[in-house]
């Protein structure tokens, strides 16, 4: 070997491979020079063409100039520079701000202890007469069955045009089998009892109907013109304008273990189980629905949502409790185009993260953590516009990329970057959070909607125990959705009615 070798691996093995008098080993440089290799494809830094496993990133990309007009549409500027030097201004004025305001105790239900955060905690105060006010609407709603509900609403919004034949495209023309089968996913009665309990319908009829009607694109679209309509009744308006909703999971169990069972997460005991990824808007209504693995990261699903819901609601602030929250995911909502809100359990545990020198900041030094690498932002800034661009334009869901981000053993350096475009929204919004009380409550408020929704699917998916029996993905993402479309016909019938 020339002793002028590129030798890209770490120092550890710069000391290894070089001996004392100067001359290096053949042997011990082609082990490090592997060993850096296989790191490179792991991180995704160094791919294989058509490969399965070590496939090249941008290739689930769009290319440049095809996402360049979208990114520019978004307001995000060409070059990091511009970008960074807005942010920069912005979040140096925002941390002298709140420097001031912390010195003075002039934020409200926040105080600064022995160089820690104390946040008071939100509480919704139901007074007497709200309560009443409640019951006695309560009282006032008519009483209707489920399969009258369902087909009442079905006459008002149409919903049902959008199960349409597999190989015709004709729309289906036995309504009450329809409605049984969408029933029989919704309850987890399942076809063969949900025909016994019927009137008019075989259990041959609704295996057809299964068959031939209910795909998951079917139920996305009836779903959609069910939300359409509940946004454009009057009343819906007194719940909220259809701008911010709210994230969650709900765990079902599920009624076998093993590979088909589901994965357990110890937050829900020990049974085998998945969990309904749900995004509410704050008019009450679920919008979007996904079934994923219950020891799963929630936060890779809250931009899937948010970007693929295809109703006419124009979301701009989202909440989600502390699983939905990573710094990639403020990140990519920041950039397109939504206010990422999550309520962080561990918020006093969290520093904020400074572009300027630490020094600049001496009042609030214990607060900060590590300066942002500007220089990672820099080198891949093409790459982030990119992806936001293929997100935007969905060309590749927001789950996939932060998967295959999260999947690689070592990290990618696009992920890096993304990282920390990430924890410089996070800081800009936990300075809102400890000085915008308003916005805590609006939190609050809107995860308190998932939380009623949990309780009204429980209500519904009673049947088997409300455990999950199907083996497959396409069947148990089958039983989320019937369960979310039956939950919108209600809140839509509920806002009829009231």
């Amino acid at each position: 070997l020339p002793a002028d070798a590129p030798m890209p691996f770490r120092k550890e093995w710069r000391k290894i491979v070089v001996g004392d008098d100067g001359k290096i080993n053949r042997r011990l440089w082609e082990i490090a020079t592997i060993a850096h290799l296989r790191n490179k494809l792991r991180s995704g830094d160094v791919w294989v063409e058509r490969s399965a496993g070590y496939r090249r990133f941008d290739s689930y990309l769009l290319s440049e100039p095809q996402a360049k007009p979208i990114v520019s549409a978004l307001g995000l500027p060409p070059t990091a520079g511009e970008w960074l030097e807005q942010r920069g201004r912005e979040l140096d004025w925002r941390l002298k701000k709140f420097a001031q305001r912390l010195k003075r105790d002039a934020l409200e239900g926040v105080r600064y202890r022995d160089d820690r955060l104390q946040i008071s905690p939100v509480r919704t105060i139901a007074t007497p007469d709200a309560e009443a006010l409640a019951d006695r609407l309560d009282a006032m709603m008519p009483r209707i069955r489920i399969t009258e509900l369902l087909h009442e609403v079905a006459q008002e919004t149409g919903f049902l045009a959008a199960f349409t034949n597999l190989r015709t495209g004709e729309p289906c023309p036995n309504e009450n089998a329809l409605l049984a089968t969408i029933l029989a996913d919704a309850t987890n009665l399942g076809l063969s009892r949900m025909a016994a309990a019927s009137q008019g319908v075989t259990r041959d009829q609704l295996l057809w109907t299964h068959d031939a009607y209910i795909r998951d694109d079917s139920y996305r679209a009836a779903l959609a013109l069910l939300i359409n309509a509940h946004h454009r009744l009057p009343f819906s308006r007194v719940w909220g304008d259809g701008t911010t909703s709210s994230s969650d999971g709900q765990f079902f169990r599920a009624a076998k273990r093993g590979a088909s069972g589901g994965d357990i997460n110890a937050r829900y005991g020990v049974d085998h189980g998945f969990s309904f990824y749900t995004h509410n808007s704050d008019q009450r209504a679920p919008y979007h629905v996904k079934v994923i693995s219950a020891a799963t990261h929630e936060a890779p699903y809250v931009l899937d949502g948010l970007t693929s819901h295809g109703t006419d609601l124009r979301i701009v602030e989202h909440y989600t409790d502390t699983g939905g929250a990573t710094d990639h995911v403020f990140a990519l909502c920041a950039m397109l185009g939504f206010r990422f809100c999550p309520r962080l359990r561990d918020f006093p545990d969290r520093r904020l993260a400074p572009i300027a020198p630490v020094t600049a900041y001496p009042s609030i030094t214990p607060l900060l953590g590590k300066r942002i690498r500007t220089d990672i932002i820099g080198e891949q800034w093409e790459d982030v516009l990119r992806l936001v661009g293929s997100i935007k334009a969905g060309h590749v869901a927001p789950s996939v990329m932060l998967r295959k981000l999260a999947a690689y053993e070592r990290q990618n350096q696009l992920d890096v970057a993304l990282q920390e475009i990430g924890k410089i929204e996070r800081t800009l919004f936990m300075l809102d959070w400890l000085e915008n009380p308003d916005l805590r409550r609006r939190c609050h408020a809107g995860l308190n909607n998932s939380e009623q929704r949990h309780a009204l699917t429980q209500a519904i998916y009673t049947f088997r125990q409300g455990r999950i029996i199907d083996r497959s993905h396409e069947a148990q993402q089958y039983r989320a959705s019937g369960l979310n479309l039956l939950v919108a016909a209600i809140v839509y019938w509920n806002t009829i009615y009231m």
